[in-house]
């Protein structure tokens, strides 16, 4: 009977999560297209979308996305952990897009929001398991899920920068599993393979970061309750090896080509400077008032959820100090270089130093209050009223507290409203609200703490949280546009690049930082040399980022048409046509002497290295047609002349392969305007050469006199063992689970 009670509370609650979520992105369901919202274009549709309509082309077409040539002048696609070539909910949304014939902007919306759904599912189960057996433990459960999942972290700018939403809710799914392996007198092995596959697949959800953060936390958990369970060190570490192991081994498909890439792009050469900006101090007053310092209020947890977190750690519930600790240490970094905590982590744990934007910490602090919330709220439900008369007091004066602080404030700022609107009004909203709820939670929590386990009294409650979080980001204006999906990006390529992808005498490279935009290049399969992947391979980056105007890179990439508002070019050009973008008039030029995608040298000029060549550059009185900058001398005889029978014609032309026919009286270097990258690898008439780096960023090989075929292939080695590697890992965590149910249910 009480199983019976039990299954029906936590049915309850499921459904009713299911509820709130459809209540919470209806305008994103809705079949009525005039009540239709969609998510704000930026990088959602920028980086995401785009890249995704690239991933869902190539896998529709039986093809591995291994190389992407449509942005950063190439880029390796597998490598840039953003893209999440393999993460398996992006494969089933490329699955299910296929089926409903093609991909579009919703796909990715419902991929996110499934995400949402998915996140409190899974700190329902964290919360009710850490709770059993406590009387209100689904009600805890359920009011940790939401502070969670619709709090002010996880609706602010995550359902935007897309990969850190969906690294972040495996985290509780993982810690799940660490707590059940420590619950009984020895670990329990088994239970860390859901841990292992929770953090895996978080990794390969492409925001090495926020998994980053997860791996400090799990590995501190694993170590926290393993010393109060008296655990053999061994054993503890052990554990940690353990699901480390099988997350590192899931995700190598992935992990090693992008640990690869990292090695090769912009990232390596930030400074301390650079990778510490954080929030400022002012931001901590986002725990009570959102909206005031940011657009965004990520550090919201509302304001029951702060009182409810707040009381965990007064009445030090089992584990509340320790996710205190964490909630501290997790403020501490996202202060980034403005707090000295920053400064010290960031010379003692390894692997911070590859990361920007500590603000981003906020992810742990939204996670760790969620728990003590629903920790909190477990613990009033069982709250004695006679035996706490003191403590329910404290408690009513402390919010008693709170309100007088947010009526000051409301009063303040009323003042300074009536005398300048224009400046105070932004904040009046926000602030009434705050008095609002601190006025309704004085109330409510007065009532309830008058009779703790009445049903209704912490059902309001938990009504009023969620009238609390839907107010700050239910159909927030910085996430979501009025705007149908299907009217928020036009997956046809405009005019202005139709015109250039009308050319069909390709390869070549568009300069596309006007009217192309973003990584809109891979969404419509035109080169470009520009793009908004935060992963820039150092030598085209230094190339191709330097100035907007810029004939150098137009000459090294093979560009062959430029979208500016420049009406005249400082190279010879023609106007094919004009049209407008988001920021006005936009002009296509047509360069008049482009430069081939292959290009025969027969000059050669040496650098010490690549910073060098890249240097030599600036020289004006350099032909970069005629002249190839090496880093090594050729081992072949050049004539320092162009013979005019010598021709280099690209025969086919695919992503991750491409073919050049070669036919030159005299020794020759082929330039090609491809980054210069480990994985790819080349054949001169079937016999393999190596690769030299031109120009201090791109590749060229040595050519022989005679006529000969060129074949180039990207197939990186990083790949193909973390391939074989994640296939034997998840074939092995499936049978080893599927083991320890047989075994489990057999030993019942």
């Amino acid at each position: 009977m009480r199983l019976r009670r039990f299954a029906n509370a936590d049915t309850l609650a499921v459904l009713l999560l299911i509820a709130i979520w459809l209540l919470f992105f209806w305008r994103l369901f809705t079949p009525i297209e005039a009540d239709q919202a969609s998510i704000k274009q930026g990088d959602f549709s920028g980086q995401f979308v785009a890249f995704a309509a690239y991933q869902y082309q190539r896998f529709a077409s039986g093809e591995v996305p291994l190389w992407n040539p449509y942005n950063n002048g190439g880029l390796p696609f597998i490598g840039d952990t953003q893209a999440a070539v393999f993460y398996p909910p992006r494969l089933l949304t490329i699955g299910l897009s296929r089926l409903a014939g093609g991909w579009s902007y919703h796909a990715l919306e419902l991929e996110m929001t499934l995400h949402v759904l998915a996140s409190s599912f899974f700190m329902y189960a964290l919360v009710r398991r850490m709770t059993l057996n406590q009387r209100g433990s689904p009600f805890g459960a359920f009011v940790a899920a939401v502070i969670f999942s619709y709090g002010g972290f996880m609706q602010s700018y995550p359902p935007l920068q897309l990969a850190l939403l969906e690294a972040a809710v495996w985290l509780p799914l993982a810690i799940l599993g660490i707590h059940e392996a420590t619950r009984g007198e020895r670990l329990r092995w088994p239970w860390l393979l859901l841990t292992g596959v929770a953090y895996g697949i978080s990794w390969m959800a492409g925001h090495p970061q926020t998994s980053w953060f997860a791996t400090y936390l799990l590995a501190a958990y694993l170590a926290y309750r393993g010393y109060q369970k008296r655990y053999r060190w061994q054993s503890i570490l052990g554990g940690v090896v353990a699901f480390g192991a099988l997350g590192g081994a899931l995700a190598a498909v992935q992990l090693l080509p992008g640990l690869e890439y990292l090695l090769y792009t912009t990232r390596t050469g930030l400074s301390f400077d650079a990778k510490g900006n954080g929030f400022p101090f002012q931001d901590v007053v986002q725990f009570i008032f959102p909206n005031i310092v940011s657009q965004w209020s990520p550090l919201y947890v509302g304001i029951i959820g702060l009182i409810l977190a707040l009381i965990a750690l007064w009445r030090r519930l089992p584990g509340s100090i320790f996710w205190g600790i964490v909630t501290l240490v997790a403020l501490g970094l996202s202060f980034g270089s403005n707090s000295p905590l920053y400064a010290f982590l960031y010379n003692v744990l390894p692997g911070l130093r590859f990361f920007r934007g500590q603000e981003r910490g906020a992810f742990l602090i939204a996670f760790s209050l969620a728990l003590l919330a629903g920790m909190g709220a477990v613990h009033l439900v069982n709250w004695e009223k006679l035996q706490d008369f003191k403590a329910s007091r404290r408690i009513r004066q402390a919010i008693l507290g709170l309100l007088m602080i947010c009526g000051i404030v409301l009063a303040l700022v009323f003042v300074g409203w009536m005398g300048n609107p224009e400046s105070y009004g932004t904040y009046l909203a926000p602030v009434a609200l705050a008095f609002l709820i601190s006025l309704s939670s004085f109330a409510l929590f007065s009532w309830w703490l008058g009779e703790p386990q009445n049903k209704l009294r912490y059902i309001l409650v938990a009504g009023l949280i969620l009238l609390d979080l839907f107010a700050l980001s239910m159909d927030n204006r910085f996430n979501y546009d009025s705007t149908p999906p299907q009217k928020q990006l036009d997956f046809n390529p405009p005019p202005l690049v139709a015109a250039a992808l009308s050319d069909t005498d390709t390869p070549f490279r568009v300069d596309g930082y006007r009217a192309l935009h973003d990584n809109f290049g891979s969404l419509y399969d035109l080169a470009d040399m520009r793009g908004i992947s935060p992963l820039f391979l150092e030598g085209p980056n230094a190339i191709i980022n330097t100035e907007l105007i810029n004939p150098t890179a137009w000459e090294l990439f093979a560009v062959r048409y430029v979208y500016t508002d420049w009406e005249q070019m400082p190279v010879a050009s023609e106007v094919l046509t004009s049209g407008t973008d988001r920021y006005g008039t936009v002009n296509l030029h047509r360069l008049s002497d482009p430069r081939p995608f292959a290009n025969l040298v027969y000059d050669v000029r040496l650098a010490a290295n690549e910073h060098d060549a890249r240097a030599m550059l600036s020289d004006t009185k350099l032909n970069l047609r005629r002249t190839v900058i090496l880093e090594q001398p050729p081992t072949i005889t050049l004539t320092g002349e162009a013979p005019e029978t010598a021709t280099a014609q690209v025969t086919t032309f695919k992503p991750e392969t491409f073919t050049i026919e070669v036919s030159t009286p005299a020794d020759a270097v082929l330039s090609v305007s491809n980054p210069y990258y480990p994985g790819w690898s080349v054949t001169v008439d079937d016999g393999s050469v190596p690769i030299l780096r031109a120009y201090g960023a791109l590749a060229a090989v040595e050519i022989p006199t005679g006529e000969h075929t060129i074949v180039f292939r990207f197939d990186p080695l990083s790949y193909k063992i973390g391939a074989v590697v994640s296939l034997l890992a998840f074939l092995g965590a499936g049978a080893l689970i599927a083991f320890s149910v047989i075994r489990r249910k057999f030993n019942e």
